[in-house]
């Protein structure tokens, strides 16, 4: 099958299991490039394994850390006549790049929000690698059945209090528009919190200590998106925002539960990057382009595997945590300088159709969507024949 990138909206609806498999191993490059991180972890869950921010930890402890990894997602297969999802592809890319170097990974295909995962994760722990002691929970999902009582709940990408009416970069038109989003009711704040929010991070974590699989002195860490005066109007403080503030909720309450552990429980606040999840909210395309153009001609532009390997080396298991005021691990301090913002919010009031390519670097964000699903990646030929079955040996 030849495979060519298919573009609706802001989503690609197939992947190339080449591309994804080359995106994986540069990200490997670089962690390996960067050298073993001291006192990492050894037995590492990975809920949310598969793109974006939780592949990059679990390549980040795999790589830097020589640990054993079970990662958790909810991914498709690719089957004789179309392409699996990306998440499924960089998962078989990371497990044959971890069998090549002699690590012991795993991992578990299906619905990271019911009990029967949560069992059969446990039961993995339990009988193959004893007790874990640094758990990622990097989910992102659009809805959330609730374990207990069935119900399916639906998250939205809303302001609240009021409409908002912003500047947005169409990146199906490829031009500068605006948009304008209604503000959520009290239900959608709610149904928002519950998908996003932190319950399901406590639950893992509850049914974790329950079945006495972590370790003394565990670590576990919910990521977050916090920006500025820019994005705050459809993220900071919006639906998001409040799912996102329930976090810190969560926080203090595997806390608690596990004092008896002595365990360390955060939320990491990191870099606005290119992931799947981003590129579905409204004002984020033209500020991370913006973004880029500033950071990059900084020299200070991250990635999304830069921000995790610096997450763990300097915050995580680093000697002296970086912690911003609300105690969050902060990752993305130089992406909220007061010059670095001042610059984007100059891009941002003066760019138009016209000067998208000249302001911004749309060209790099378009690129990293790409990337994403493994089309964009220069050496390689997308005009071979590949094959789009690519079986991980390796599930649970």
């Amino acid at each position: 099958m030849v495979i060519k990138p298919k573009i609706r909206g802001f989503i690609c609806t197939n992947a190339h299991p080449v591309g994804c498999a080359e995106h994986v191993k540069e990200q490997i490059a670089y962690v390996k490039s960067q050298g073993e991180i001291a006192n990492g972890p050894k037995n590492v869950l990975v809920i949310g394994a598969s793109t974006g921010y939780g592949l990059a930890s679990r390549i980040t402890a795999a790589f830097a850390s020589n640990a054993k990894t079970l990662g958790i997602f909810f991914e498709k297969e690719g089957t004789e006549g179309k392409t699996g999802s990306a998440g499924w592809y960089n998962s078989a890319a990371f497990h044959h790049e971890a069998e090549q170097q002699g690590l012991w990974a795993k991992s578990i295909n299906g619905d990271a929000f019911s009990n029967e995962i949560k069992e059969k994760t446990i039961a993995t722990i339990k009988a193959e690698m004893g007790k874990v002691d640094l758990i990622i929970y990097s989910l992102a999902s659009p809805r959330r059945t609730d374990p207990t009582s069935g119900e399916v709940f639906s998250s939205t990408l809303k302001p609240i209090g009021q409409s908002v009416t912003t500047k947005n970069l169409n990146t199906s038109k490829r031009v500068i528009d605006s948009i304008t989003v209604e503000a959520a009711n009290e239900d959608e704040i709610a149904n928002t919190v519950k998908v996003m929010g932190g319950e399901d991070w406590e639950l893992w974590l509850n049914a974790l200590k329950d079945a006495d699989v972590l370790a003394d002195n565990f670590k576990t860490t919910a990521y977050t998106y916090i920006g500025k005066e820019l994005t705050w109007p459809i993220y900071g403080h919006a639906t998001i925002g409040k799912a996102k503030e329930d976090l810190d909720r969560a926080v203090v309450a595997i806390k608690q539960a596990t004092a008896h552990l002595k365990g360390e429980a955060y939320v990491s606040s990191l870099n606005a990057v290119v992931t799947q999840a981003s590129s579905a909210i409204p004002i984020m395309p033209l500020y991370i382009s913006a973004l880029f153009k500033v950071m990059k001609a900084d020299g200070t532009y991250e990635g999304t595997i830069e921000q995790i390997y610096g997450l763990f080396a300097e915050n995580l298991f680093g000697a002296t945590p970086r912690l911003d005021a609300d105690g969050h691990l902060f990752q993305n301090y130089k992406e909220l300088e007061d010059d670095v913002q001042s610059r984007i919010q100059i891009i941002w009031d003066s760019v138009d159709s016209d000067t998208i390519d000249e302001l911004t670097d749309y060209v790099g964000y378009h690129n990293e969507f790409l990337r994403l699903f493994g089309f964009g990646i220069e050496h390689l030929d997308y005009d071979a024949e590949v094959d789009p079955v690519t079986p991980i040996a390796q599930m649970v």
